[in-house]
């Protein structure tokens, strides 16, 4: 689906950008195994202790992120669209399923209800990552970037850079 095909709605909408020197098939891997996933979700210093994904449309992306103080934070999401190599589709207003969400206080964002649209494109040679995460309401949108999204996504996207980067290396890929 090209980019223009979800334009964002600045009132609703955050989007993320990163122009990375690696495959698109390497980011797509670090998305798509829970090994991978592991080291770059949750933003440094804290980790993600625990990831379960059915890479399917319905299946489950869950992962539990644990703060320096040592308190987990589940997070579990139905993924909605794969196309590999190209897209991913989550949201946490839904359960695996397809189930309407259970709500969990004090986890998944705080409680704010989005959908993310992950692209990534093919450009000279380098992979260019996109996420949009639509918002229900301006109030949702807000308040998740309050919360950090630029600084909390920002660094986990590093971070996934970096994922991608590693797994090139130790395929003998050049870029």
């Amino acid at each position: 689906m090209a980019r223009d095909a979800n334009p964002a709605d600045d009132r609703l909408d955050l989007r993320l950008d990163r122009t990375i020197a690696v495959p698109r098939r390497l980011i797509w891997k670090a998305w798509t195994e829970p090994a991978h996933i592991k080291k770059w979700w949750a933003p440094a210093p804290w980790t993600t202790v625990e990831c379960r994904i059915d890479p399917r449309p319905g299946g489950i992306f869950r992962t539990v992120m644990r703060s320096p103080e040592g308190q987990d934070f589940p997070h579990e999401t139905c993924l909605i669209e794969l196309v590999e190599n190209e897209r991913i589709v989550f949201t946490n207003a839904l359960a695996p399923g397809y189930r309407p969400a259970a709500d969990l206080p004090g986890s998944d964002c705080a409680g704010i209800p989005f959908t993310a649209i992950v692209t990534l494109t093919e450009r000279a040679g380098k992979a260019h990552y996109s996420v949009l995460v639509l918002h229900k309401d301006e109030a949702g949108r807000k308040r998740h970037e309050e919360i950090g999204f630029h600084e909390g996504w920002g660094t986990c996207a590093d971070q996934l850079i970096e994922v991608a980067r590693q797994l090139g290396e130790g395929s003998g890929c050049s870029f």
